[in-house]
């Protein structure tokens, strides 16, 4: 019984720090959102977290949606990596797909941005390569 109580305990906790990271990922400093978004980085290639996730996703969409816009370098490409996690803990489903469909216009303006970096460049063709390949239902 202690044991299972231990768990969800353990699991309430990571649920809590990942509520703050992601209300981090819309801190005015630069430098919070990057810790941010390589704290989710960490998570979410460490730990299944689809079900925590799934209630999360257009919220966590949103968040990356602005480090995507308004970021610069370090967190552009930081955010490309973040979306493509989210998209394999998401799955092939709608919800994979909706996640998708929301930022794939936002990651070719990103690639075909001459002015951004290339780091940035490289993690959003990436993140358009590899969420396609798992959630995209139009074949195109």
């Amino acid at each position: 019984g202690s044991e299972a109580a231990s768990e969800q305990g353990q699991e309430e906790e990571v649920e809590d720090r990942l509520k703050e990271h992601m209300d981090n990922l819309l801190d005015k400093s630069a430098k919070a959102r990057q810790a941010a978004l390589q704290s989710l980085r960490l998570a979410l290639s460490s730990k299944t977290l689809s079900e925590f996730l799934l209630e999360r996703r257009l919220t966590l969409t949103d968040s990356l949606e602005k480090c995507l816009k308004k970021g610069k370098g370090e967190e552009q490409a930081l955010a490309g990596t973040v979306l493509t996690l989210l998209c394999l803990q998401m799955g092939s489903g709608p919800e994979g797909e909706e996640v998708f469909c929301n930022l794939k216009p936002l990651l070719v303006n990103i690639l075909t941005d001459s002015t951004a970096s290339p780091s940035a460049r490289q993690s959003c063709a990436t993140a358009l390569g590899m969420c396609c390949y798992i959630a995209a239902a139009d074949l195109e």
